[in-house]
């Protein structure tokens, strides 16, 4: 069976190009081939309305041409495929995470406006791909705060006790051992717990913090041991830690090899594909580059 490539999607633009380099690095340690992609909105032969796939050589696409010669220095560089697709990006490049491991995408194209944080065919892609998808962010991002860590290679991911994503688990913990990283798993709980009462009633239950962090940390725990199992050589910090989950994803990227996060998963009353609000604050804000892990079959 061949193995399935990472895909890196370019349009010329500087962050399409430093998505290439994450992309070329990613095919590198996974041991895959790179497909090298370039969606074009207009095209001299295809009917308006109707994408179509076309292979093109690197000399007829001035893009691809830039990746080739990109790639032309890189280091150990893996096995390149080379393709033009012609259409609609936003329909097209949800649509090439239908064969490969990994979607790869800087956070903004050539279009759009200069201000925004992430282009609109990142995020269609994070939402629909139907493999994980990592958005490189520009460098510089600012983190206003941080979480206290080790210096070193370091993967992050968000855990749900309530509703823990074995998709993103698994996913972050492949990558930090292919990256011979450390995984910080981030477990957020509120704190302050608020607590309504009716007007001129007292609220009397008390919440101890260091007992709802002790069972935070116990839930965390029993639901990492098999992926700890199965991966002996990640070593594992996990972090109870009080406060908004975006908010603690975000300050834990700064330095980051990469943030891991689910995609929001369909619920009965709203099946259509979506992300979360978590996942979109993270990826508008995170410093480092953020892959967006889709459910598994069986759970979407």
């Amino acid at each position: 069976m061949s193995t399935l490539p990472v895909v890196a999607a370019v349009d010329g633009s500087d962050d399409s190009l430093r998505a290439l380099d994450w992309a070329t690095d990613a095919a590198r340690r996974r041991e895959a081939p790179l497909r090298v992609a370039h969606v074009r909105h207009h095209s001299a032969w295809a009917p308006p309305g109707v994408p179509v796939a076309v292979p093109l050589p690197p000399e007829d696409d001035p893009v691809l041409a830039d990746a080739r010669a990109r790639l032309a220095g890189a280091e150990r560089p893996p096995e390149v495929e080379y393709s033009g697709l012609d259409g609609a990006p936003g329909a097209l490049l949800p649509e090439l995470g239908a064969e490969a491991q990994l979607l790869v995408l800087g956070s903004r194209g050539r279009g759009g406006f200069a201000s925004l944080l992430l282009g609109s065919n990142g995020l269609t892609a994070a939402r629909d791909a139907e493999c994980p998808v990592v958005i490189v962010p520009r460098p510089g991002r600012p983190v206003d705060v941080t979480l206290p860590t080790e210096p070193g290679p370091r993967v992050v991911v968000g855990l749900k006790t309530d509703s823990p994503d074995d998709a993103a688990l698994d996913l972050a913990f492949t990558e930090a051992g292919l990256r011979d990283a450390r995984l910080q798993v981030v477990a957020a709980y509120p704190w302050p717990i608020q607590t309504w009462v009716a007007p001129g009633d007292l609220p009397i239950t008390v919440y101890d913090q260091d007992a709802i962090e002790h069972e935070i940390r116990a839930l965390t725990d029993g639901f990492l041991a098999p992926y700890r199992a199965r991966h002996p050589d990640v070593r594992v910090d996990a972090v109870p830690a009080p406060g908004d989950a975006a908010g603690l994803l975000v300050a834990a990227s700064k330095d980051a090899a990469l943030v891991v996060v689910g995609r929001h998963r369909r619920r009965l009353l709203a099946p259509a594909r979506m992300l979360g609000s978590v996942t979109q604050a993270v990826l508008l804000h995170a410093a480092s580059p953020v892959a967006v892990v889709p459910p598994a079959p069986a759970e979407e």
